[in-house]
């Protein structure tokens, strides 16, 4: 549920390519992406059956065709349908769509091995080497090259900010590591990030950086191209499919830092208080340059019951948190008896995941002098449908989630038996709400119902998230499900 009860339009359907059009290029890499496609990193279909392979759209970036050893770069849509069991699951009923870059040579140099999806034994396709485009540097800088000039390609359409320069003959290199999307570096000047799971609107990651930039706000990259998928005659709104912002070469984020402070003792107070300044600019610039809105009582009713909702389900599938569940819920209904005497809060937009991770500075700071923070990645989190990442809601939702990072930085040294680490948590998050307060005039934690009310759902998240993917890790944010369990 989103953050605020305002009923919203139905998501727009994605049209299927036409019968026929397409049904010999998906039946020739179906098998190959069933396989393929559970693999990624950005597959959010994790745990249940990779149900039926639709194709929604396929265009050649560069030609496919058989003759000749040049390359070719084919850009699909693809929606993975539902399956049984996990309906539970968010978008399981309806399934996703993605977005897959391919690239297809007769024979796959050594160095691209690894990026090999397969060679199909059928098709259009057929004994060729298909494979994740974004590792070869030549089709990665041809995706550059369509950025550098705007128009159309099929279903694609590739736009750019006035007055920007893109240089020419950049070295590509992809990025590595956990990420719900892909990144793709080149030299040292602009990243392009690459939004894998994909749905009809305005992806907040591209929609609120343009309205920070128009309104001034140097917090943020502003975006230097994008590119989007559309179709002639649909209805609803276009797909976004990637930005291009400028890359900070050299910048380090939050929880490296953060993680660092721990290790070395050393202080980090001036830097979070920093950080909550930076994070009161950039509310601030989004309630300018965007609508904003009151939530009235029973809008916070709703969210609270949301919220316990999430509690229940999250206890059904993680058994350690349900001897806390009664003493989580106290927050829920601290919220709801707040609304219930009258209690309001502004919502606005947000940045939708706001964590350390989500924050660089280009050097920590010699002689305890305040960081410069920049803030990238608005798009939330990616797991919630896109029509609830793009509504408003109370700007200590974004609080709250840094200062679940704060802990969950602090949480991983007291597992392994940092003895200063809680004192550490405690120091940071006070010195990043005073920053807030300072830069805004509004203290976050005068707003205590609401505050703890989010801290907690988030807290529960990680602890989805972690028992589904790190159960190993399940500790660190059981540290803080105990502590929340006894606030009050």
């Amino acid at each position: 549920m989103s953050d605020s009860s305002a009923p919203r339009a139905a998501p727009a359907e994605i049209p299927q390519l036409a019968t026929g059009q397409g049904s010999a290029l998906l039946r020739s890499l179906t098998g190959l992406l069933a396989n393929w496609l559970p693999e990624q990193r950005w597959f959010a279909g994790k745990g249940r059956p990779l149900g039926e392979l639709t194709l929604i759209s396929a265009t050649e970036i560069l030609p496919c065709g058989p003759a000749g050893t040049t390359p070719g770069l084919l850009h699909l849509i693809v929606r993975a349908g539902a399956s049984a069991g996990r309906a539970s699951e968010p978008r399981a009923a309806e399934g996703d769509c993605y977005q897959l870059l391919l690239g297809v040579r007769p024979a796959l140099p050594e160095a691209l091995a690894p990026a090999l999806v397969g060679r199909p034994t059928e098709g259009p396709l057929r004994g060729r080497a298909v494979y994740e485009a974004l590792h070869d540097p030549r089709l990665a800088g041809l995706l550059l090259e369509r950025l550098r000039a705007p128009g159309r390609l099929g279903t694609l359409s590739f736009g750019r900010a006035p007055d920007t320069t893109i240089p020419t003959g950049l070295t590509a290199r992809v990025l590595t590591g956990e990420q719900t999307n892909s990144s793709v570096v080149f030299g040292e000047a602009h990243i392009l990030k690459l939004f894998r799971r994909v749905s009809p609107g305005i992806n907040p990651d591209l929609e609120l950086p343009l309205a920070l930039a128009q309104a001034g706000c140097a917090r943020v990259p502003a975006p230097a191209a994008w590119f989007e998928a559309s179709w002639p005659g649909a209805v609803g709104e276009p797909l976004t499919l990637g930005v291009l912002q400028p890359f900070l070469a050299g910048s380090t984020d939050g929880w490296q830092l953060a993680q660092l402070s721990l290790e070395t003792g050393g202080d980090f107070t001036s830097s979070s208080h920093a950080l909550g300044m930076a994070t009161a600019e950039v509310h601030a610039a989004l309630a300018t340059a965007l609508p904003t809105e009151r939530l009235a009582g029973h809008q916070l009713e709703a969210i609270a019951r949301a919220m316990m909702e999430r509690l229940n389900e999250a206890a059904d599938v993680v058994s350690a948190l349900r001897p806390y569940r009664d003493g989580l819920r106290r927050a829920y209904v601290a919220l709801a008896d707040h609304a219930a005497r009258g209690g309001a809060a502004l919502a606005q937009r947000l940045h939708g995941d706001l964590h350390l991770g989500q924050v660089l500075t280009v050097a920590e700071p010699a002689g305890g002098g305040d960081a410069h923070w920049t803030v990238i990645d608005f798009e939330g989190e990616p797991a919630r449908p896109l029509a609830d990442r793009r509504q408003p809601g109370p700007p200590v939702r974004d609080i709250a989630g840094m200062l679940r990072s704060f802990d969950y930085a602090a949480c991983q040294h007291q597992v392994r038996g940092n003895r200063g680490a809680a004192e550490w948590s405690r120091a940071n998050r006070a010195a990043y709400c005073a920053g807030y307060a300072a830069a805004r005039g509004t203290d976050p934690l005068r707003e205590r119902e609401l505050l703890l009310a989010y801290e907690t759902d988030k807290a529960i998240y990680e602890v989805l998230y972690e028992a589904r993917h790190r159960p190993s890790w399940l500790p660190v944010p059981m540290i803080a499900i105990r502590r929340l369990a006894t606030a009050g």
